[in-house]
């Protein structure tokens, strides 16, 4: 098997626990909700064929309801937020080609431009989620904060995930 494929599912593993577990547990102020499961979607490389990404959005989505009782919120969410991924690549790099295995981090594309692909995609996530979660668009001013909220702290933890991915990986080569 290859080493990418075991990395990714123990990454996979880990960021399940580390969301259930660990970060579920934060609701700041009702209007924060932070979220770093989706890190796995965004990290995953530049090549992977458009159905093992839906696959793969689907299973960590699928994963992180069961443990959450979310029954099928983070499942359509992070499916969205996979099937948005390959034109929010494009927008924000304004190129479809990129090295085979590559991942989008701070070390290949730049602090700018991982800060502006996270922040996009997981904005979209999250409004997608909040927008499920109640249902309704009478209350669509409260969610929009909140997804604002949520999502620049989520990304502000993604960003700090990155750094210590980054700096691990480096020191082990």
């Amino acid at each position: 098997m290859d080493l990418n494929i075991i990395r990714h599912i123990i990454r996979f593993i880990i960021l399940i626990a580390l969301q259930v577990v660990i970060v579920n547990q934060f609701y700041l102020g009702g209007f924060i909700t932070p979220f770093i499961y989706p890190i796995f979607i965004l990290l995953l490389p530049f090549s992977v064929n458009g159905s093992v990404l839906l696959l793969s959005a689907f299973a960590m989505g699928l994963s992180i309801d069961m443990f959450s009782d979310t029954m099928g919120m983070h499942t359509a969410a992070t499916t969205f937020m996979a099937f948005m991924r390959p034109s929010i690549i494009r927008f924000v790099s304004g190129k479809t080609d990129f090295d085979a295995g590559t991942e989008p981090n701070p070390v290949n594309n730049g602090v700018v431009w991982t800060l502006i692909y996270s922040l996009i995609l997981i904005l979209i996530h999250h409004t997608f989620l909040f927008f499920i979660e109640a249902f309704r668009t009478d209350d669509f001013v409260h969610i929009i904060i909140r997804s604002l909220l949520s999502g620049i702290f989520s990304t502000a933890l993604i960003m700090i995930i990155y750094l210590l991915i980054s700096k691990k990986s480096r020191a082990a080569k």
